[in-house]
């Protein structure tokens, strides 16, 4: 797992164990719009993109690369309609948001390593300040499948400054993405 500093400390806040942690991630962690995603798994475009089917567009749309149709497809904001947005719940919506993400990362992975045989697709994990006033944190995921002539979907991961972030691959899940 390559992630940025802010990452590393929002993990080591919550301890493997804790509640943002990556141990004990499962199925229930993921709210259930996002575990139909899991469930539904992963199809391939006529450009070759690998993209969770749930949320191919229709029609199709039209991208610069296969990139871009990966990060643009697969991406969505984690849901937090449920969370606190009082500043004193900061840390709690934090670990959830996480968790939330973490566990929905793995799902996928896994899914994506028995659909397509291989370990190739990455999740990216981002936790960022938005809502009105640039105050209330928010989170999003996406995948893309690293390709040897595109510029990584986040270069210099562990430079980002305004998010934390994490790029996640199937081995580096619990079990191996068995969540």
């Amino acid at each position: 797992m390559r992630t940025n500093q802010w990452m590393r400390k929002l993990l080591a806040d919550a301890g493997p164990a804790g509640p943002a942690g990556l141990s004990g991630l499962s199925s229930s962690d993921v709210p259930p719009m996002f575990q139909e995603v899991v469930e539904r798994g992963w199809s391939v475009t006529e450009s070759g993109a690998r993209v969770l089917t749930d949320l191919r567009p229709d029609p199709a749309g039209s991208y610069f690369d296969r990139l871009a149709e990966e990060t643009t497809v697969n991406g969505r904001g984690m849901t937090d309609y449920d969370l606190s947005t009082e500043p004193a719940d900061a840390a709690d919506r934090a670990n959830v948001l996480l968790r939330r993400c973490l566990a929905y990362a793995a799902g996928c992975l896994r899914a994506a390593r028995d659909h397509f045989g291989d370990d190739a697709v990455r999740a990216y994990v981002s936790l960022s300040l938005g809502g009105l006033d640039d105050d209330l944190l928010t989170a999003q995921v996406t995948f893309c499948t690293p390709l040897p002539d595109t510029a990584p979907y986040i270069a210099d991961l562990e430079r980002v400054e305004d998010a934390a972030v994490a790029e996640l691959s199937v081995g580096d899940c619990p079990d191996g993405g068995t969540a």
